[in-house]
């Protein structure tokens, strides 16, 4: 290990190059997992060291550490391989990426108040020779006040990246010199801290030869000034996001839960027929919740998840082929399909080509999806039926989805059979057809259409008996009375 001299490192850094998800834990945490790696820069003037303190500025709340393993350039690296790339890493060492949440927003991406602030870099104390250790078994821990808050490792199962694939992508498109700085990252449970707090980071990599330990890279919060002056720019700001994505998750953040779709909820939208859920959604000032011209595939279906929304555009084929063929967004769709959504697709009511077909179907329904809605088509009708994945769609096709369709994007707002779909709003589907429903009102839709169903199981039964309709459907006067009492000995359950 060889110890930072300060002054010289200072002054032999050049480019900071931060990246911004690459730890399969942070992914899961964030609930977004990039395809390719992505970053943003980070000024030199925003480099301390261990032993330093940083400030929180008066006015802002949402001061997040970020324990990340830090990549020194040893070698200019311009265009270089996978395979070659780590001989041009010269040192590996400990970094704190920090950041103030309350400017993410107004940053847009960048970071550039968010994360540059001066002393936001803290990095060291000692740095390990690359050449001594394998990308693959480097491990990153930090402490806030004595408790170990993070703890992950480099190797393959848990990067979505290799820490040798930074340094070749970035080589591709501007020259890393010597003193060049990577930040690759944090792993999951970074979170919010204040004045009076002490972060501790350390890399090391036990199952190397000679115990290589970067030390512990320790930094104080204090308070400082704030002052900013809205003449000048954004003054500093919060919202939900930016609170529950600082300090990791809605619990600690002491916000209430997100609405959710129950398992208590779901198993009470099972008995009840979406024509008794869509009269409970008209008296509450929503008509346009049914999605028109769909049914079943199989009679009888039942069908209740939460969407997951996927958008076809009109064919053109150049786009096609640039947005049809290989992992496109159908495909991307499907595979990431979670237990218990249901895919609802944008096909604009053509029906003249496919939307799925049975290899889709088959990984929609391994994957434990309650269902797939389409306005278009469905190719391999029988062989999708025969999968026995709940199916509501305008028909057959034969063609290819390129006949009449691009795959375009997923997890967006959709028109499907003329109704808007949300992410996350709960669907339902009988032989009635499908209905949505915003997730905030599901619970007391499902309540509600649920004692309106024992109110109308009840009339049928006084109707079966020969009585009139006239007053008792629904019961008004001496048959509400009756169906008080009733219901007083038979309460809905």
């Amino acid at each position: 290990m060889v110890e930072i001299n300060q002054q010289k490192f200072q002054q032999e850094t050049g480019k900071i190059i931060a990246v911004h998800v690459a730890y399969e834990s942070r992914a899961q945490q964030r609930g977004r997992r990039p395809q390719q790696p992505s970053y943003f820069f980070k000024p030199t003037s925003s480099l301390s060291f261990s032993g330093s303190s940083v400030e929180r500025p008066a006015g802002t709340e949402l001061l997040a550490f970020e324990g990340e393993i830090a990549l020194i350039i040893g070698k200019v690296a311009h265009r270089v391989s996978l395979e070659d790339a780590w001989r041009h890493v010269r040192y590996v060492t400990a970094a704190n990426d920090l950041g103030i949440y309350d400017y993410r927003a107004a940053d847009k991406g960048s970071n550039v108040r968010s994360k540059g602030r001066d002393g936001y870099t803290p990095i060291g104390p000692e740095l390990i020779e690359a050449s001594a250790v394998r990308p693959d078994e480097l491990r990153i821990r930090t402490w806030v006040n004595g408790e170990l808050r993070q703890e992950d490792t480099t190797e393959d199962e848990h990067m979505i990246f290799s820490l040798p694939q930074f340094v070749a992508d970035l080589s591709q498109h501007m020259t890393l010199e010597p003193g060049d700085i990577i930040l690759t990252g944090t792993p999951a449970k970074s979170s919010v801290i204040a004045p009076g707090d002490t972060v501790e980071i350390e890399v090391d990599a036990p199952a190397a030869n000679g115990n290589l330990t970067s030390g512990k890279l320790k930094t104080q919060v204090v308070a400082g000034a704030g002052n900013f002056d809205s003449a000048i720019g954004t003054l500093p700001s919060t919202h939900e996001t930016q609170i529950e994505e600082a300090w990791g998750s809605r619990e600690e953040a002491g916000l209430p839960p997100k609405p959710s779709l129950t398992a208590e909820t779901r198993a009470l939208l099972e008995t009840i027929p979406t024509a008794g859920l869509s009269a409970q959604l008209r008296q509450r000032g929503l008509n346009n919740v049914v999605i028109e011209g769909v049914y079943p595939q199989t009679p009888g279906t039942k069908m209740v998840g939460t969407a997951k929304t996927l958008r076809f555009v009109p064919n053109r084929e150049d786009l096609f082929k640039k947005h049809g063929g290989g992992f496109n967004a159908q495909k991307q769709c499907f595979d990431a399909v979670k237990d218990g959504e249901v895919i609802v697709i944008e096909a604009r009511g053509e029906s003249g080509s496919g939307t799925l077909g049975d290899i889709l179907a088959l990984r929609a329904k391994n994957n434990g999806a309650a269902g797939v809605v389409t306005d278009g088509g469905v190719r391999d009708y029988s062989a999708v039926q025969e999968i026995g994945l709940p199916v509501f769609t305008q028909g057959a096709h034969p063609a290819v989805l390129g006949r009449k369709h691009v795959p375009w994007e997923s997890d967006v707002a959709v028109a499907c059979g003329n109704a808007t779909v949300l992410p996350g709003d709960v669907i339902v589907g009988d032989d009635d057809g499908v209905i949505v429903i915003p997730l905030e009102l599901v619970d007391e839709v499902a309540h509600d259409a649920q004692a309106k169903e024992h109110q109308d199981s009840w009339v049928a039964e006084r109707v079966a008996e020969g009585y009139p309709v006239d007053g008792l459907f629904p019961p008004v006067g001496e048959w509400k009375e009756k169906y008080q009492q009733w219901l007083k000995e038979n309460p809905v359950h």
